[in-house]
C-alpha cells in the first residue's frame, strides 16, 4: 500500500475451495479508494505447497500482462507466509462475477470456448513456459461410489484410462478451467480468468475435458458433451484421433469420482443447493457412459 493507506473494509469471497479469498477495500488519506483481492492458503496441505502453487500463480499473471486474457494483475506476494498470517497472493479486483445458474447457459458454453481457444494460443515455449502437467487421478486412485448399481460402467471407464497417456501437441493450459473461475458481467461477457495456480504445459484436450465434466456436472451431461464441439468451432484443436480425446476426457471425468463433492460445495455456496452428491453421481456416471459410447 502506498504512504497513508489502510484497509477499511474486508469482505470473504466464496466459489473456491483450496484458498481463502477476500476483498478488501483501500483507502487512501484523501477519502480515494481502490478494491484489491487476498488469496490466502489456510489449511495445512496447501501451505505446505504455498510456495509453488502461489509463486507459479504470481508468475503467470505476470506473463498474462501483455496478452488479452482478462486475469488478474499480480500486486505482491507471500509464498512462505512470512509476512502474513497465512501464505499468500494480492491481485487486483476484477469486474463481473460467477454465474452457475442454469439460465442462459448456452450463450456462455460459446463465450467458455472461445476465450479457451484464445488461452491455449499463448506462447508456450522458452523460459516461460510452465511446468507439465500432472494427471489428477490413476486407475488405482479413482474413488468408485459406494453403493453403484453400475460397477460395470466403472470398470470399463478405468480400464480405458489403463494406458499410457497418448501422444500429444503440448499447449498453454489453465488447467483448472471451468465456470467457478470464470467471471461473467450481466450482458454474458466474460470479464475475468482466475486461480492460475495450477497452469500447466500439455494437450488442449485436458481443458477442454475438465470445462467439459464441470458443465456436465453444473448443467446436465448433455452439456457437458457438447463443449468439445463449441471449442472446435471457435478454432481450437483437439488430439486426432477418437480413442485420444476419449482416453483425456476419461481420465478428467473419473478425477471426480465418487460424488464430486469437492467442487459441489463452493458451487452450492454460489446459488446451486440442488447440486446433491446423488445428484451428480447419477449425472458423473450418465457422462461416463456417453464418453465410452461416443465414437467421435
Amino acid at each position: 500500500m502506498a504512504p497513508g493507506e489502510r484497509v477499511t473494509e474486508v469482505v470473504a469471497l466464496h466459489g473456491g475451495w483450496t484458498s481463502q479469498m477476500r476483498r478488501l477495500t483501500v483507502t487512501g488519506p484523501g477519502g480515494s479508494g481502490r478494491e484489491v483481492v487476498l488469496r490466502s492458503f489456510v489449511t495445512p496441505f496447501f501451505r505446505r505447497h504455498a510456495p509453488g502453487l502461489l509463486g507459479r500463480e504470481h508468475q503467470v499473471l505476470g506473463q498474462l500482462m501483455d496478452t488479452s486474457i482478462p486475469a488478474p494483475q499480480p500486486l505482491a506476494v507471500d509464498p512462505d507466509g512470512a509476512h502474513c498470517a497465512a501464505p499468500s497472493l494480492l491481485m487486483s479486483l476484477l469486474p463481473g462475477r460467477i454465474r452457475l445458474a442454469d439460465a442462459d447457459v448456452s450463450g456462455r458454453v460459446v463465450a467458455l470456448a472461445e476465450l479457451l481457444r484464445s488461452v491455449h494460443r499463448l506462447p508456450a515455449d522458452g523460459p516461460g513456459r510452465p511446468r507439465p502437467y500432472q494427471a489428477w487421478t490413476s486407475p488405482e486412485r479413482v474413488r468408485v461410489p459406494a453403493g453403484t448399481a453400475r460397477p460395470a460402467l466403472w470398470r470399463a471407464a478405468i480400464a480405458a484410462i489403463d494406458r499410457p497417456p497418448p501422444p500429444f501437441e503440448g499447449r498453454f493450459l489453465h488447467r483448472d478451467f471451468h465456470p467457478g473461475n470464470v467471471l461473467f458481467d450481466d450482458a454474458g461477457r466474460i470479464t475475468g480468468v482466475v486461480d492460475w495456480v495450477e497452469t500447466s504445459f500439455g494437450p488442449a484436450d485436458l481443458d477442454v475435458a475438465h470445462c467439459a465434466t464441470a458443465l456436465a456436472l453444473l448443467h446436465g451431461p448433455d452439456v457437458g458433451l457438447s463443449f468439445p464441439d463449441h471449442y472446435l468451432t471457435a478454432g481450437g484443436r483437439l488430439s486426432p484421433t477418437a480413442e485420444a480425446r476419449r482416453y483425456w476426457r476419461l481420465l478428467d471425468a473419473l478425477a471426480f469420482a465418487p460424488d464430486a463433492e469437492k467442487v459441489a460445495t463452493p458451487w452450492r455456496a454460489c446459488g446451486r443447493p440442488d447440486l446433491t452428491p446423488p445428484l451428480l453421481t447419477t449425472r458423473l456416471e450418465t457422462y461416463l457412459t456417453a464418453l465410452l459410447d461416443t465414437t467421435t
